[in-house]
């Protein structure tokens, strides 16, 4: 696809010699830092890549473009800086390694891999940010294919990494030896799909992406081998039967229904109730479900004591039967944080805990007042500490998550999609764990 002209990016050289590329209303600011450059939102609206010399950053939220980067090392950089800026803004940075004017606002262009970068990136954001949840009726990714897609987008994008070892994003062998399982699946999904829709075209591209990044990385195996015939030797060799279900083809947590009554219940009088905080940021994707009001909790009385009971809607996938130490924090009347262990029950995190209210600590509540209770749950060890409440980020989220399923499944029926640009140059159409996730939704209770 060839470039087209784009929209005006600022280069600026810092005092520390990087420099950096701003974007969008970031213009009209002198960037002093990359904490700076990022400040606008919390990390989880923003799509990051770790690239040669450079770190990109995308926000999920709002209209695609061009990203905001962070170049350390402009010599290695002018590798890709070209085919996702243009060759102009290539010669501005250029000029700022080499000493030339610190501060200038040229126009950006929009080659193909402009497109490709900023898809891998929020391949990337979707594994680490994608909201799922039962409640809020948004569905979950199938980690093995996403993981399969950004291989694939890994290998389009070969041009942004170099081989050095200090790039974590490039890294599509590895993903697809991680992911294999859902090699034979995607290919019985191509095989069953009528080869003039969407999702068959999309398949293609992916599954002749991975061999061939399997190939330059030396990969072998039964599912590699299979669908490198598959591909030599087209559709209709392999299609036999009816189309399959996709939903059908990959492994699914089923049954997913909350757990109900109170069989854990301690006994005691109920004081209060309430919700708490679920803030993404405070612990690994996969353990607790993305809703608003994932987190609840019950006040007791028993006697003189005071016991809080606390319940986490757990995530599709969060593992049972193994000790993952997720914990409760919880604040009475603004004193200490006091952590409550949490385990596995059902479709929940549970815990039970003691709350102190000593006169110390709130010296002018009484035993009768009422509690001031704040609840938030974490990892410790993963949780870089509360920030800030980002409510509104956070349904802003949960609208793009509802809206790409919704784009999902209109492709999935078209069968007149225009080729170009097409799935890898594009941020807006839907990744293939997208496509599966409507198409799933549309059949399960969701």
């Amino acid at each position: 696809m060839a470039a087209g002209t784009g929209p005006e990016v600022r280069v600026a050289r810092g005092e520390d010699g990087t420099i950096r590329i701003a974007t969008g209303p970031g213009l009209g600011h002198i960037v002093s830092s990359y904490d700076d450059v990022t400040a606008a939102g919390p990390d989880f609206t923003r799509a990051v890549l770790d690239v040669a010399g450079a770190v990109l950053v995308w926000p999920v939220l709002g209209e695609p473009g061009p990203p905001v980067a962070e170049i350390h090392d402009a010599g290695r950089a002018q590798q890709w800086l070209w085919a996702v800026y243009g060759e102009r803004v290539a010669a501005t940075v250029h000029e700022a390694g080499a000493g030339q004017p610190s501060e200038a606002r040229v126009a950006a262009e929009t080659p193909a891999l402009a497109g490709a970068a900023a898809r891998l990136g929020f391949a990337h954001w979707a594994a680490r940010w994608w909201p799922a949840s039962y409640p809020d009726g948004i569905a979950a990714l199938e980690p093995d294919v996403l993981g399969l897609e950004t291989a694939a987008l890994t290998h389009r994008c070969q041009q942004l990494f170099d081989g050095l070892g200090d790039q974590p994003d490039d890294c599509a062998a590895d993903l697809i030896e991680e992911h294999r399982a859902a090699l034979a699946p995607l290919l019985r999904w191509w095989l069953s799909s009528p080869q003039q829709a969407y999702p068959a075209r999309h398949l293609d591209r992916v599954l002749r992406l991975l061999d061939s990044a399997a190939d330059c990385a030396g990969l072998d195996g039964t599912a590699l081998r299979r669908l490198r015939s598959a591909l030599d030797e087209g559709p209709e060799h392999g299609r036999s039967g009816a189309p399959a279900d996709p939903a059908a083809l990959f492994t699914r947590q089923a049954g997913y229904a909350l757990a109900a009554g109170d069989a854990h219940g301690a006994g005691g009088r109920v004081i209060a109730r309430g919700a708490g905080t679920s803030d993404w940021r405070r612990y690994p994707p996969g353990l607790v479900d993305a809703g608003e009001h994932a987190v609840t909790w019950t006040a007791r009385a028993l006697g003189a004591r005071r016991q809080i009971e606390v319940e986490v809607v757990a995530h599709v996938s969060a593992p049972a039967g193994i000790g993952v130490p997720l914990v409760a924090e919880v604040r009475v009347d603004g004193g200490p944080p006091h952590r409550v262990p949490l385990a596995r029950r059902d479709d929940l995190w549970t815990g039970r805990g003691d709350v102190d209210r000593t006169p110390a600590a709130t010296p002018s509540a009484s035993a009768s007042a009422p509690l001031g209770i704040d609840v938030g749950v974490l990892l410790p060890g993963f949780d870089p500490g509360a920030g800030t409440d980002a409510r509104a980020e956070r349904d802003a989220i949960r609208a793009l998550a509802r809206r790409r399923l919704a784009d999902a499944v209109l492709a999935g029926a078209d069968d007149t999609h225009d080729d170009e640009p097409g799935p890898h140059d594009d941020v807006r159409e839907p990744l293939l764990a997208e496509t599966l996730a409507a198409l799933a939704a549309t059949s399960e209770d969701y």
